[in-house]
């Protein structure tokens, strides 16, 4: 069975004017995300809203063999000849908001068959911070050893993985799969997130991007 998940990812998220989300939403369902999903690597993909505050409202994430599929020939070929629906309504020509990033996981070590198997989520939360260099080592040993997997602990969440940014900023990026949008709003949630007396100091330092964290639900997919 081919593998669903590999060890990058590329994430875009937008926001559109009222009077282009038709289109802009036409575009992404009947052309877009398929013409991705065929080039070699791109292994699965799936697009996502979220009300979160200062979050944008359109997320489209498509999980990557590795971070080489950005640079190979058929992806390069297929972005370089965009169609005129593209030329039209893609997010570089009508969001307001345009983000644009690529990462490699960092955390697990090693994708297991279990992830490598597993589908789109039907929710997510995401985090994109940073933290000062002097720190960055000791602060992701937490974030692996400790953060990352109490938060695992809680039903409904399915897991988390940790990304590095190769293209764009912040630094990090921090997915958590959700069964349900609610998960992070649940008593047991709440309670891993103070259970360890390291994580204040941690959560303080860290620098979130606007909107970060925010949660996304699942509006489309092939």
């Amino acid at each position: 069975m081919p593998n669903k998940k590999g060890s990058a990812l590329l994430m875009v998220w937008a926001d559109v004017p009222a009077d282009k989300e038709d289109d802009f939403n036409a575009w992404y369902n009947e052309e877009h995300l398929a013409e991705r999903l065929a080039i070699p690597g791109v292994l699965s993909g799936a697009r996502y809203e979220s009300d979160s505050p200062g979050a944008p409202r359109h997320l489209a994430m498509y999980e990557l063999e590795n971070i080489g599929v950005m640079s190979s020939e058929a992806y390069l070929s297929v972005r370089g000849n965009a169609t005129e629906w593209t030329k039209r309504a893609s997010p570089e020509v009508v969001a307001t908001t345009y983000i644009r990033n690529t990462y490699d996981q960092i955390f697990p070590a090693e994708v297991g068959d279990d992830v490598a198997q597993s589908g789109m989520a039907p929710a997510l939360q995401i985090g994109r911070m940073t933290v000062p260099p002097e720190l960055d080592a000791e602060w992701n040993d937490w974030y692996n050893g400790v953060y990352v997997p109490n938060y695992m602990k809680v039903p409904g969440c399915i897991r988390g993985r940790r990304y590095r940014a190769v293209e764009g900023e912040p630094a990090y990026l921090t997915v958590y799969e959700f069964e349900h949008p609610e998960v992070s709003q649940t008593d047991e949630w709440n309670r891993q997130r103070a259970i360890d007396p390291r994580n204040e100091r941690w959560q303080n330092t860290m620098e979130h991007a606007v909107g970060s964290p925010g949660v996304w639900v699942k509006t489309f997919e092939i």
